[in-house]
């Protein structure tokens, strides 16, 4: 049998990865008595965590939020995740860099050597993003979301200009690319619209609920990334199309997007596929390769540098 304290860490360990535990299921996974349980609880109890008891043939324990934040207790795995996440915190967007220096400090303090080796190997230099969320008003967004309350807000100059608060359903929150956006349904417009949260001031929560509405495609971060491609719905460009390159591949492998497709065709020529909100758009990111290209399609982008290379023209006889 495992002395007093390391039964009882063994029992918090249990407890923080399971809602409901009968006693008796409990008992068993400790090898003692149901007895010893509910004297292990009680010195729980004696520590600040909350441990409720719960009615029933066998009874059983939950643990629930207490009022203070008593001692918690990580798995291997679980300690390395969390020191991670803090290294990186600063590249989140949100304006916690030195609150999490300081977690990063007292997590690691008391890790023990084989663990503190591991996350030391992983040198991690997070820079802040140019902008930065309030945590406070990460939160109140967030909170807006979770209940479900229509959301009032102050948006970018709003307040020099003289507009009135906006009034939003706000259904989730999104990161992206070290920034952090809303999506919110505006009734005023009667469409979705995304807003850059580092933007906002909430006002008064105004206590009204809402109904939540079916995002399109039924997910909010491929939504957004699709409207940040000028597309409604799909997480791809609306427009795509390829060229042939007289350069070796790894040329322009560098300067390419992720979803870019690019294809060896010999030692120094290849084939790229790629996407813009725009065909314009699209004859100009080719263009920007500083190289020559020959069209393969589809006849818009053809018709797109076209009328680019006119435009360009009339621009260069000024």
């Amino acid at each position: 049998m495992a002395g007093p304290s390391s039964r009882m860490l063994a029992l918090l360990s249990l407890l923080q990865v399971r809602r409901d535990w009968p006693g008796d299921v409990l008992a068993e996974r400790l090898e003692v008595s149901p007895r010893t349980v509910r004297r292990d609880v009680d010195r729980l109890r004696e520590l600040g965590y909350r441990v409720e008891a719960l009615k029933g043939p066998a009874g059983g324990y939950r643990l629930s939020a207490g009022s203070e934040l008593p001692p918690l207790l990580f798995d291997d795995e679980q300690a390395v995740a969390i020191a991670l996440a803090l290294a990186v915190a600063p590249a989140s967007g949100a304006d916690i860099a030195e609150s999490a220096a300081r977690a990063l400090a007292a997590v690691r303090q008391v890790m023990p050597a084989r663990l503190r080796h591991r996350v030391d190997a992983v040198d991690v230099v997070a820079t802040p993003g140019t902008t930065t969320v309030d945590p406070e008003v990460l939160v109140a967004v967030s909170d807006a979301v979770r209940t479900r309350q229509v959301l009032r807000f102050a948006y970018g100059d709003d307040e020099q200009h003289g507009r009135p608060p906006r009034r939003v359903e706000p259904h989730a929150v999104v990161a992206r690319n070290g920034r952090w956006y809303l999506l919110a349904w505006e009734d005023e417009r009667q469409d979705w619209r995304t807003y850059r949260v580092d933007r906002i001031t909430p006002r008064a929560p105004t206590g009204r609920p809402f109904t939540p509405r079916p995002v399109p495609s039924g997910d909010p971060a491929a939504f957004v990334a699709a409207r940040f491609k000028g597309s409604d719905v799909i997480d791809a460009w609306p427009c795509r199309g390829t060229v042939d390159l007289p350069v070796a591949a790894r040329t322009v492998a560098p300067y390419l997007d992720a979803d870019a497709v690019l294809e060896a065709t010999g030692p120094t020529s290849c084939r790229l596929t790629a996407g813009s909100w725009s065909w314009n758009a699209l004859v100009a990111r080719f263009a920007a390769l500083d190289t020559d290209f020959t069209i393969v399609g589809p006849p818009e982008l053809r018709a797109a540098a076209r009328a680019s290379a006119s435009r360009m023209r009339r621009v260069s006889e000024r």
